[in-house]
Formats: structure tokens, C-alpha cells, sequence
């Protein structure tokens, strides 16, 4: 596909510019196997044949971006150096950008222009790739001076009509001996035909006891033959539920089977020998490692032991020191708690707030003992007028019952003062 008719499929693609890169692809199929390809590149290092769609990118093909890059790159590197220009062939672990790099600089020095990144060359398949190869293709044939030219094809006759004319000749040659030989009888035995014309015809019903004669002319009877001769052809066809179909295809698969089971049991008795071998060397060699090991095996499986009995020992071990480890947690945090109180008493010992703090104390206390003794005053005081109204009640009680006139004033005697109270009534 040449450049200008790529650039107008891009500009005005239609339905079926995606399958465009499927025709680019077997296109170019087509020219590598016109530059044997297989020979000069496949078989130099070991690769297999590529397919219809190799570089095709496609969600329904399975494909390997690594093994496509790398046989794209080897593709092109061998297309530029068909093509008449010096190119060092590319290794499988070399970078992948200056590999592009290096083979679409070659594709311009061609004078193709190139209008794609080069990560489109990365993946290893796709329309760019096949564009690519297709035109270093190109180059390679233009170089070796080849070129695709029409076909020709060759007058073909229809199976029917070359039968019919293989049957037609076959008859007619067989028609022909036939009278020829008929003729070398006739001379050789003389039979007076005249003489059996004269005689007359047998009855229809009864038996000819003598030689019939034919009165057809040859020629009208080769022309009769001509005429029917297509119309006698026989085809038998072959019906596939023909018990005879069926019995030959038995005989042809049981000589199959019988050939194959031959190759095969062979192959199969001489891998049976080769594994018998093998295992008997196997079994001789295990024996032997299992005697010379077997010290070594003793001595293993007593350190086993004693790594067991160890690993008890320092568990009961373990268990005791982390009892220890949380008894000696608990002690040391009421050392803490002791060292805090000691070093609060300390601080208030050395300290002359404490006596500043009794003095202030001690005055407030006597302030509050004297508070206390005017309450307590003030309430005798008052308990004792209540008594004394108490009692001055009752003598006015008794005065009036017994019409005695009361004193004008009496004293009373206060235990708490050590006073003494007039009380007037």
C-alpha cells in the first residue's frame, strides 16, 4: 500500500479501516516470503514462522508484546540491510527507544515520512508496525529488483464435461476395436452372408438355431453412439451409510492402529527400559547416601532431643523469671511511692512554713475560744432569765392562792460570772 493511499485512509476512514492492518499484514507475509524470509532470518535464529496476523493488535489474538518487539526489530534491522543500507542487528536486552529511534531515522533516510511517535513501535504490533515493516519491505524488493505483477490464470474445463470426453473417447476407441476385430473374424472365417439373408427368420417364440446377421449401417450406428453416449455415463456415489464404506474405513484405521502400535510399543518398551535403569540407579544411590548417612542421622536426631529437652528446661525457666520480673515491678513501685513521701517530709522538715502555719492556727483557735465563751455567756444569760421567769411565775401562781403580796426585788447569784443579778419582778 503506497504512502498517499495511507494518508487518504486516515483522512476519510470508513468501516473498514479496521481490518485495513489485517490486508497490510498478509500483504506483507507475501513479501517477506518473496525475500525468504524462513532461510535468512527464521532458521538463523531459531524462530518459528509467523502467522496471517502476527503483528496484528487485535483483543481477540493472544500475543506477547516482548517476543512481537523483539521480532519487529530484528525484521526491520534484516529489511534495512537487504535494502542496501549497513545496520547492526539489534540484541534482545537493548534499549527499546534508541532501537525505534535507529530504525525510523533509516525509514526517512528512504525518504518515507514518518508522522507517528515512536512509542507506537514499542508494542510491537499494530498499524504502525505493519506500516513500517511493509515499506522497508519495499525498499528490500526494489532493491533486488522484484516486482508483483497480474496473474494468469489458466483455461480450466469443468470435471463433468473432461469425464464425458475421456468416456467418449475410451467408447468410441473401444467401439472401434470392436468392429475392427469383428472385420478380422469375418475374413478369417468366410461366411457366406448372402446365403443367410435368403433364410428365413425365425418366429419370435421359438429359439434362433442359426448366426443373426446385423443390417444396421456402421456409420449410422457410430452416429447413434455419439448421439446417446453422454446420456450412458454412470456416477455411483459413495453413501457414507454404506456398510461397505464403513468396513473399508475399519481395515484402513486397524492398519493405521497396527502400524502406529508397532512404532509405538517400541518407543514406549525402550522408555520403560530407560526409566526401569532409572530408577534401580535411584534406588542403589538412596541406599547408599541412607548407609553413609546414617551416623549423621543418629547424631541429628540426638541433638533433636536434647534441643527439645532445652527448649522445656528454658520455658519452666522463663516462667519463674517473668513472676520474678512482675514481683520486682510491684516492689519497685511502692519503693517510689515511699521515696515520694520521704522526700515530701523532708521538704516540709527543712521548711519554716509548718510552724508559721501552727502560730497562725493556735490564734485563730484562741480567737474562736473566746467567740465561744461570749456564746456561751449570752446563753446562760438567757437560760438563766428563763428559769427565773420560770419561777417568778410560779410564786405569782402561789401568791395569788394564797393572797400573799410578793417582795419588790430579789437577787439571783450567776455561776459563770460569779455575779450577783437583781431581778425585778
Amino acid at each position: 500500500m503506497s504512502e498517499e493511499a495511507r494518508r487518504g485512509e486516515e483522512e476519510d476512514r470508513g468501516p473498514g479501516s479496521v481490518h485495513q492492518v489485517f490486508v497490510v499484514m498478509e500483504n506483507l507475509l507475501e513479501k517477506l516470503k518473496v525475500l525468504n524470509y524462513e532461510e535468512e532470518v527464521l532458521s538463523k535464529h531459531n524462530m518459528k514462522n509467523l502467522s496471517r496476523h502476527y503483528f496484528v493488535s487485535s483483543p481477540f489474538l493472544a500475543s506477547n508484546p516482548g517476543e512481537q518487539f523483539y521480532m519487529f526489530s530484528i525484521m526491520a534491522a534484516w529489511l534495512v540491510q537487504a535494502a542496501g543500507r549497513p545496520f547492526v542487528e539489534p540484541q534482545e536486552y537493548d534499549e527499546p527507544n534508541a532501537t525505534v529511534s535507529n530504525i525510523l531515522s533509516e525509514l526517512r533516510a528512504f525518504g518515507v515520512k514518518v508522522d507517528f511517535p515512536p512509542s507506537k513501535l514499542k508494542s510491537g504490533s499494530g498499524e504502525h508496525v505493519c506500516f513500517v515493516l511493509d515499506r522497508l519491505a519495499e525498499e528490500a524488493l526494489k532493491r533486488r529488483g522484484f516486482t508483483f505483477r497480474r496473474p494468469t490464470y489458466p483455461t480450466e474445463t469443468t470435471e463433468e464435461e473432461s469425464v464425458v470426453e475421456d468416456d467418449a473417447e475410451l467408447t468410441l476407441s473401444r467401439v472401434e476395436e470392436d468392429m475392427m476385430e469383428e472385420a478380422d473374424d469375418e475374413e478369417e472365417t468366410a461366411v457366406d452372408l448372402e446365403a443367410l439373408k435368403l433364410r428365413t427368420e425365425p418366429e419370435p417364440s421359438s429359439r434362433p438355431e442359426e448366426i443373426l446377421e446385423s443390417r444396421v449401417d456402421s456409420v449410422e450406428w457410430n452416429l447413434e453412439v455419439e448421439r446417446v453416449l453422454p446420456q450412458l455415463k454412470v456416477t455411483i456415489r459413495t453413501d457414507n451409510k454404506d456398510w461397505r464404506v464403513h468396513l473399508d474405513q475399519m481395515h484402513q484405521h486397524r492398519d493405521g492402529i497396527k502400524t502406529s502400535l508397532t512404532e509405538t510399543k517400541g518407543h514406549l518398551d525402550k522408555l520403560q527400559d530407560d526409566i526401569g535403569r532409572t530408577l534401580e540407579k535411584v534406588g542403589s544411590r538412596e541406599k547408599y547416601i541412607n548407609n553413609q548417612l546414617e551416623l549423621l542421622i543418629q547424631e541429628y536426631r540426638g541433638a533433636q532431643a536434647k534441643l527439645s529437652e532445652a527448649k522445656e528446661r528454658y520455658q519452666q525457666v522463663n516462667g519463674g523469671v517473668m513472676e520474678r520480673t512482675r514481683v520486682l515491678a510491684e516492689i519497685s513501685e511502692e519503693l517510689e511511692k515511699v521515696k515520694q513521701e520521704m522526700e515530701e517530709r523532708g521538704s516540709s522538715m527543712s521548711d519554716g512554713a509548718p510552724v508559721v502555719k501552727i502560730k497562725q492556727s493556735l490564734t485563730k483557735l484562741k480567737q474562736e475560744i473566746l467567740q465561744m465563751d461570749v456564746r456561751i455567756g449570752v446563753v446562760e444569760h438567757t437560760l438563766l432569765q428563763a428559769k427565773l421567769k420560770e419561777k417568778s411565775n410560779m410564786t405569782r401562781e402561789m401568791l395569788a392562792t394564797n393572797m400573799v403580796e410578793p417582795a419588790a426585788g430579789s437577787t439571783a447569784y450567776c455561776p459563770v460570772t460569779g455575779r450577783v443579778l437583781d431581778v425585778w419582778i
